[in-house]
């Protein structure tokens, strides 16, 4: 007996693959979806929880994406913006100042060489194509560095390297040794501007979906949730004389086309046959995801605003936080802030059991705000680091070299094998709004090849 057929076989239900999927049945082409958990949104997750939900993955959108505000707008998803008023603070050498807007209080040293900094690295990132990052007369140089190489170099002032760290590590989801400089201008180029990638206000952190970003998700699979698998991990796919069979635990499809949307590190989950080009397979021994835990402490109300505050805060290596936000939701009717810990910061902190955490943010919260902050009705907190088919978060990390021995090699396609995910994005490489657009870019090229073949 045959297996079941289809064209199109998309492995991976976060935004990309829905992406691909949303076009592909506006096309009337045939497809399934498999998808390894039992929900949609990959890298995006929303839980609910008794009177307020949170965002355990992605959860912003801001100017230039496009694509985000049109699904938002088709679907009747409300938007709001970030709490953005008042105090922020600034936590450095145990000193705690507050200041408003972007950039941090500063010694004028400190203040002019950070502005020096800021100016030189967009300049550069200005400079480097988005299609071939690989072809600037610099890239060798730049990729044969890290971002933190080019920290020590520029930023000799011990404030303006501690900001300028801070910053780039929540951008990045990483610590800057393990990036390429090359990539990292690659990155700022890709999400439009070093402010944008920084700003809530005409920035990347500017609006949240109303109810969390999860339900963007699932209303874009309404329209085709009868080609949906979940708990449909695939270990297998092997090249055919019509196309390809694809296989997992008690099941095979066959298929002649497949957009593969999973975050890069689960490709080596799948045997293929034949392997993957020497290329693709070289650059996937080293691509490792970002890491990055999100952590909330949920009152009643957002006290800090009355206070004064923003519940924005930037954190030196004395707390386990780099950055904080306020993620309650638009009405209030919760106070929720949250910190990011990431990279090493992160591998401590998650070492440590969940009641030790929660103390932590507690004492950090405490230092900021007063004893209000004692006064926590709840706390969770989530690292994608931990959840199998993620393996971390936002997105893969290119070290020093991969762009330049490596080239575009990822988000090329194999045969009929198309890749997807925010990896393969050109434009806001890393945010939703890439995964988005790589998908849909893999859907057009299945399109491509169903024409060609039926003229």
């Amino acid at each position: 007996m045959n297996p079941p057929s289809t064209e199109v076989l998309i492995i991976g239900g976060g935004f990309s693959g829905l992406a691909a999927a949303k076009k592909l049945h506006e096309n009337h082409i045939s497809f399934l979806l498999l998808e390894a958990r039992d929900r949609l949104g990959g890298r995006v997750y929303t839980r609910q929880f008794e009177g307020f939900y949170l965002d355990l993955g992605g959860q912003w959108i801001g100017p230039t994406q496009d694509r985000m505000y049109a699904l938002c707008k088709e679907y009747g998803m409300e938007y709001f913006e970030t709490y953005n008023q008042g105090k922020n603070i600034l936590d450095l050498a145990q000193r705690i100042k507050t200041y408003r807007g972007v950039i941090p209080k500063l010694g004028l040293f400190a203040l002019v060489q950070l502005a020096w900094v800021m100016r030189k690295i967009q300049k550069m990132a200005d400079s480097v194509s988005l299609e071939a990052p690989w072809i600037h007369p610099k890239s060798k140089e730049w990729d044969s560095l890290t971002l933190e190489d080019f920290l020590i170099q520029n930023c000799t002032h011990s404030q303006t390297r501690q900001v300028f760290q801070v910053g780039c590590e929540t951008i990045f989801a990483c610590q800057l040794k393990e990036i390429s400089l090359l990539h990292a201008l690659f990155y700022i180029r890709s999400g439009t501007s070093l402010d944008c990638l920084i700003n809530i206000k005409d920035g990347a952190q500017q609006h949240r979906v109303k109810g969390g970003m999860q339900t963007l998700a699932e209303k874009i699979a309404e329209r085709f949730a009868k080609q949906i698998r979940f708990n449909y991990p695939v270990s297998r796919i092997q090249k055919t004389n019509s196309g390809y069979l694809v296989s997992g635990d008690g099941f095979e499809l066959d298929c002649k086309q497949i957009i593969l949307a999973v975050p890069p590190p689960l490709l080596s989950n799948i045997q293929f046959s034949p392997r993957l080009s020497f290329e693709k397979s070289e650059l996937l021994k080293n691509y490792p995801m970002g890491r990055v835990g999100k952590c909330f402490m949920i009152y009643d109300r957002p006290f800090w605003r009355a206070m004064g505050f923003s519940g924005q805060a930037l954190s030196d290596e004395s707390t386990p936080f780099q950055t904080f936000f306020d993620c309650s939701p638009a009405d209030a009717s919760r106070g929720i802030i949250m910190g990011f810990t990431i990279g090493g910061r992160a591998d401590s902190f998650f070492a440590l059991g969940k009641k030790e955490r929660k103390e932590k943010l507690e004492a950090v919260l405490i230092r900021y705000f007063g004893e209000k902050a004692k006064k926590s009705i709840q706390y969770e907190d989530f690292t994608m680091t931990d959840e199998s088919w993620s393996q971390g978060c936002y997105a893969g990390l290119m070290p020093k070299g991969a762009w330049t021995a490596w080239q575009d090699a990822y988000r090329k396609s194999e045969g009929n094998i198309h890749f997807a995910g925010t990896e393969a994005a050109e434009r806001w490489h890393g945010y939703i709004e890439g995964a988005v657009i790589s998908g849909e870019a893999a859907a057009e090229k299945c399109l491509m090849e169903v024409q060609t073949n039926n003229p």
